[in-house]
């Protein structure tokens, strides 16, 4: 595959955290990581950033992305973003009369992830000879094997009883998946409409690069590890 393309979707109306996606973050938009970590990549022949927003496209443009047009449907918060990168892979194959091999949705929100990060998956999505590939990590201090949610009379329900009791030593590892680097085979993606499609396999990234951001706790969180990275 030597035609790819990264995607990067960032709608206008994020609401948890307002103007999410170019809000300041360690001296530049949030975005501009994104972009930067995908040029820096030196694996696609175009970065594409996916925008409802004139604001947003003019910071892409101005840190090395290509925004061309803006997006044409799927702008609200209900629509799943697999979709809405679908829909941006058709209207670029559109624009530039071409076909990409690879598509890589890269969310504006994971600005921890470099451009190493997505060499490192690009190589195991080639040399694994797969057609949908998504980021996971594995769950460090927080243990989901003791997780439990509170129930209506104020009690509590353990999510995995055989398990609360246990040391975490003794139990396996547990993985989750984050919007970090999707990827896909671009003609694949375009059938099935979702990085989900058959046979998709997960690929395990560092935790760190993994972050991603959707409150103002993640972006805390973010900010204090990107300090402490910066101190490397």
């Amino acid at each position: 595959m030597v035609n790819n393309i990264a995607i990067i979707p960032a709608r206008g109306g994020s609401k948890r955290v307002p103007r999410k996606n170019i809000l300041d973050f360690d001296g530049k938009p949030m975005i501009a990581w994104t972009i930067e970590a995908a040029i820096d990549s030196n694996i696609f022949s175009k970065v594409l950033v996916s925008t409802d927003c004139e604001e947003i496209a003019e910071i892409s443009k101005s840190f090395g992305a290509e925004v061309p047009f803006l997006r044409r449907s799927f702008s609200d918060d209900i629509t799943p973003v697999s979709v809405a990168t679908c829909d941006a892979l058709k209207q670029a194959e559109e624009y530039w009369n071409e076909e990409f091999d690879c598509v890589v949705q890269l969310m504006a929100n994971c600005p921890l992830r470099n451009s190493s990060d997505i060499a490192n998956s690009m190589n195991a999505f080639i040399q694994n000879k797969r057609d949908f590939q998504i980021s996971c990590f594995k769950f460090g201090w927080m243990n989901p094997w003791w997780a439990f949610k509170f129930n209506e009379s104020g009690g509590h329900e353990s999510m995995f009883p055989d398990a609360q009791f246990q040391r975490s030593q003794d139990l396996d590892d547990l993985f989750c998946p984050t919007g970090s680097i999707w990827i896909a085979n671009a003609k694949e993606l375009k059938d099935s409409n979702t990085f989900y499609g058959n046979n998709y396999k997960f690929e395990e990234i560092n935790w760190i690069s993994a972050v991603d951001i959707d409150d103002y706790d993640d972006l805390n969180f973010a900010k204090t590890l990107k300090s402490f990275k910066g101190q490397d």
